[in-house]
């Protein structure tokens, strides 16, 4: 199993008032594994019930190994009594394979809920407008304006466009595709979106949620000149993509500072939406609502 010290963030989530700790580690919370287990079933011994539900569970035990398409566990560091020891932990998607497997009546709302959330997103591939309606809501409930969300709705939709154009020719997801986005936003504003991130004040956060109206609309100029000039040059590869990504970004780069020259005012800034009123729990219930289709 992999050891990696995890970034200096790490807190304490409560769980019918037990402490389950947690780190961040490459931008995504990652629990203690017993932690959990011993919340959800009241346990002396954490350990010995989780190995006894591997050997219960072959497929999950494969999980443990990294046999199948989930990230295997990690050992994180954690400050304890005995100095730093390095625990079990995994994230998010492991955690929830692993409540699958526990036959407590404490799991029971956390395997209602994984049963919701898949049927909806069935529901959302057979129809992808509710998956859209749950988004709008979602940004609604948060505090967003709507000419805000109308913009980040706008510019999710050129994003789509522009990955599925990288996946005909052969571009590879993850990381190349990362690489690509960082040359577009660096052409288009002088900095990769980590930077951004940064200056932005964001850890976890998603970058764009935090752009303000102007950042948003270059940002999709960039992606949409990358697209077309894709296209155009019938760019196959990462090679050939990646200079096709600076262009695209260059395109959006000169008309940004085309605007600051002619407004006197720099598009760039450290402005984000943090502090916004509206509770995440109010958002998260909103999302789990299924929109009410309109008659004909």
């Amino acid at each position: 199993m992999p050891e990696i010290t995890p970034s200096p963030e790490t807190r304490i989530a409560l769980f019918h008032r037990k402490e389950i700790r947690r780190a961040i580690h490459n931008k995504e919370w990652w629990f203690v594994i017993t932690d959990v287990v011993a919340a959800l079933t009241d346990s002396v011994d954490p350990s010995q019930y989780l190995k006894r539900i591997r050997q219960r569970d072959p497929s999950l035990d494969e999980a443990f190994k990294g046999g199948v398409q989930i990230v295997p566990p990690l050992a994180l560091a954690f400050a304890t009594a005995g100095g730093p020891q390095k625990i079990q932990c995994w994230n998010t998607e492991g955690i929830f394979r692993l409540i699958q497997s526990i036959p407590s009546p404490k799991a029971e709302p956390f395997k209602r809920w994984l049963a919701k959330v898949g049927y909806e997103r069935i529901q959302e591939i057979e129809d992808p407008e509710l998956a859209t309606k749950r988004t709008r809501a979602l940004y609604k409930a948060k505090g967003y304006s709507d000419d805000w969300i109308e913009k980040r709705m706008r510019s999710i939709a050129i994003r789509d466009e522009l990955t599925d154009e990288w996946k005909k020719r052969g571009v590879k997801e993850r990381l190349e595709y990362a690489i690509l986005t960082a040359e577009i936003s660096k052409a288009a504003f002088g900095l990769t979106p980590s930077e951004y991130a940064e200056l932005k004040g964001l850890t976890r956060q998603n970058l764009r949620d935090h752009m303000t109206d102007l950042e948003l609309i270059f940002s999709m100029l960039g992606e949409a000149a990358t697209t077309e000039i894709t296209r155009t040059r019938d760019a196959q590869g990462f090679p050939e993509s990646e200079t096709a990504a600076r262009d695209g970004g260059t395109v959006a780069g000169n008309a940004r500072r085309e605007l600051e020259k002619k407004s006197g005012r720099k598009v760039i800034t450290s402005e984000n939406y943090l502090a916004l009123s509206q509770s995440t729990k109010k958002a998260r219930q909103l999302i789990g609502k299924s929109p009410r289709k309109k008659k004909l």
